[in-house]
């Protein structure tokens, strides 16, 4: 996934690299849901990937995957006819509904107060309900009673996945989609906005109140692009290039972990998932150094610079929504990546290089001259965090 596989491969990197397995090769669907089509019928072309036409059609990975019973969304053929679902489906979510409670199953990288902020409940509630000690301590696959919860994420929501966090929307305002957890006033501190300016845009009453999967205009002060809309040879379309500059100003308007805190989020992230804490390391190194705070012109996001599709497919492989924007997501939607890449993979090399140019592509055409550059690299990197 460095960036020139973003250029590429359709992908993912900072303005540098791209990140991309799979799914990567393919540009980012700047997500807008509009309106319900018929199902499209689509031949496979030679260099498609199930990524590339999911972004270019504004469906998803597991949306073809599921609409074509692929078994695996990474063995596609030339000539191959694939229905593609206008509607992109949210992936299975380990949350049900119920009317004073939900249960919720513990998947990697959570926490009892991160699962108390996205159900809009409390730490103290979560712990009482299912009697746990002091520690507050969980372990991955234990079903949860979530007390209070204000609205469990919906259906809805859990698509937003495949859409840029905030989008711009026109000269000095961007959309952003109200997730669990959001207020108005930290979605002003976030997209350096005001509490005053977001109620007026949006016509909302003295309490201030919105909801979940909500879409807020968000005034922000004019500033200009800082993500430019080429790479590598490739020009980015506008939209694309408009999503990633308002995710660069989402992501430098809230706190941001250092590039120390970074790495050692995405070890910790590797070790808890099965997955080799030097490699998760040496890819991150690759693509951004370990800087979060970077989006690239194929709105490749964050330190492990994911495209928006490739973390809806990474959300549907950790069964949660993920969002790119937020470090520990970040981390998590890398990592179940390059998991994926590295079971499926013959070897380490391979997967390597799907995670820059694409698991499909190096199956069809073998490594291209960058892609074993950017292996050899990684491989070196590797050796650094041993």
């Amino acid at each position: 996934m460095s960036q020139s596989v973003a250029a590429r491969s359709v992908g993912l990197r900072r303005v540098a690299t791209s990140t991309g397995a799979l799914a990567l090769v393919a540009v980012a669907a700047t997500a807008t849901a509009g309106a319900a089509h018929a199902d499209e019928q689509y031949t496979v072309r030679s260099g498609d990937t199930v990524g590339h036409i999911a972004a270019r059609h504004g469906s998803s990975v597991g949306a073809i995957a599921r609409a074509n019973a692929l078994a695996d969304a990474g063995r596609i053929r030339i000539g191959q006819v694939l229905t593609i679902p206008s509607s992109v489906q949210a992936p299975a979510v380990a949350v049900t509904r119920a009317p004073a409670a939900a249960s919720y199953r513990v998947v990697a990288g959570d926490n009892v107060s991160r699962i108390a902020a996205r159900f809009g409940t409390t730490v103290q509630a979560i712990v009482a309900a299912n009697g746990l000690d002091r520690r507050a301590m969980i372990r991955i696959g234990q079903t949860l009673t979530v007390p209070g919860a204000a609205a469990a994420p919906a259906p809805a929501a859990a698509a937003a996945p495949a859409a840029p966090t905030a989008v711009a929307k026109a000269a000095g305002s961007v959309t952003y989609t109200v997730r669990p957890g959001d207020t108005v006033s930290a979605v002003a501190t976030k997209l350096g906005s005001s509490v005053a300016a977001i109620v007026a845009a949006n016509h909302l009453d003295a309490r201030a109140f919105i909801r979940i999967g909500q879409a807020l205009t968000v005034p922000v002060a004019a500033a200009p692009a800082v993500v430019g809309n080429t790479f590598a040879g490739r020009t980015y379309s506008a939209p694309v290039v408009a999503a990633a500059n308002a995710n660069l100003s989402a992501l430098r308007g809230a706190p941001v972990p250092s590039k120390a805190q970074m790495q050692a989020k995405i070890a910790a992230t590797a070790r808890s998932m099965g997955v080799d804490p030097a490699l998760a390391q040496a890819v991150a190194f690759q693509e951004s150094g370990f800087n979060h705070a970077v989006v690239s012109p194929a709105n490749a996001i964050g330190a492990m610079q994911i495209i928006p599709s490739s973390g809806a497919w990474a959300s549907e492989l950790v069964g949660r929504p993920l969002n790119l924007l937020d470090p520990d997501d970040n981390a998590v939607a890398g990592v179940a990546i390059l998991r994926s890449l590295v079971k499926s993979a013959p070897d380490l090399p391979t997967a390597i290089a799907g995670y820059y140019q694409g698991a499909t592509s190096v199956k069809r055409n073998g490594m291209f001259a960058d892609t074993r550059i950017y292996v050899a690299n990684v491989q070196t990197h590797m050796t650094r965090f041993r």
